[in-house]
């Protein structure tokens, strides 16, 4: 009987440990794809973008969408261009801040929110200054000043919509409310970059690059916070079951 019991437990902490190895295997693909895979992409990029080597298929992609403008589709971008405006942005997140600390009474998600959409903001600041690219010169449709490289409305756009879509989700309970707030994001990101590309102040390759540095800065972000709530949760635990 006691040589039973001994098996069993052992045959327990072998499906553990498989439980185990098998969540830490996702876990790394994880990391992979969604932090070490975006950077290291950002990376190439910039030693193209740097070494002058997209600017034949930038000029291609404007030239292409110039061609096909309309002055109805030119206000629409306009608009969506605006949206990913300073003010704008500003205006949005304090009514979220104000939603997640009102209604949802969750400081740490109003932190992890500011750090980032601040960091956002200056890491692009910083690198745009670093690299010094400057603007297309193809005849833009809107006035704009500062370097390109990488779209600081790219950036901004991915990593306002792409928190929100994180910390909205853990409180919406209906699968219909999640994939509607997932499309709306996905929509309100690329548009954004589109319509700089298609304002001509910004080239792909600005776009792209602000993509590739913003998601893996909001995943490193989350998974900092992840990885500190799990923290927390096991030192709670361990308090109240010793």
């Amino acid at each position: 009987m006691y040589k039973s019991h001994i098996a069993h437990e052992q045959y327990i902490d072998t499906l553990l440990q498989a439980g185990a190895y098998e969540l830490n295997s996702k876990l790394l693909v994880k990391v992979l794809l969604l932090g070490v895979v975006p950077l290291i992409s950002f990376s190439v990029l910039t030693y193209y973008v740097m070494t002058e080597q997209t600017l034949q298929i930038d000029h291609r992609i404007i030239t292409f969408i110039k061609n096909i403008e309309h002055p109805q589709v030119t206000k629409g971008m306009k608009a969506l261009s605006f949206i990913g405006n300073t003010w704008p942005v500003v205006f949005i997140s304090i009514i979220l801040l104000f939603v997640i600390y009102k209604i949802y009474r969750k400081r740490d998600e109003v932190l992890l929110f500011i750090i980032v959409s601040l960091g956002s903001t200056g890491i692009n600041q910083v690198l745009k200054y670093a690299f010094k690219r400057e603007r297309p010169l193809l005849d833009p449709l809107i006035h704009e000043s500062g370097y390109s490289y990488p779209s600081g409305h790219s950036m901004a756009a991915l990593s306002l919509y792409g928190i929100i879509t994180f910390l909205f989700w853990r409180h919406i309970q209906s699968s219909i409310g999640r994939n509607v707030l997932i499309i709306f994001s996905i929509i309100m990101i690329l548009s954004i970059g589109l319509s700089r590309i298609y304002l001509r102040v910004h080239f792909p390759s600005d776009v792209l690059g602000a993509y590739l540095l913003s998601g893996f800065w909001l995943f490193l972000t989350i998974w900092v916070y992840q990885y500190l709530k799990d923290k927390q949760y096991n030192q709670q635990e361990r308090r109240d079951y010793p």
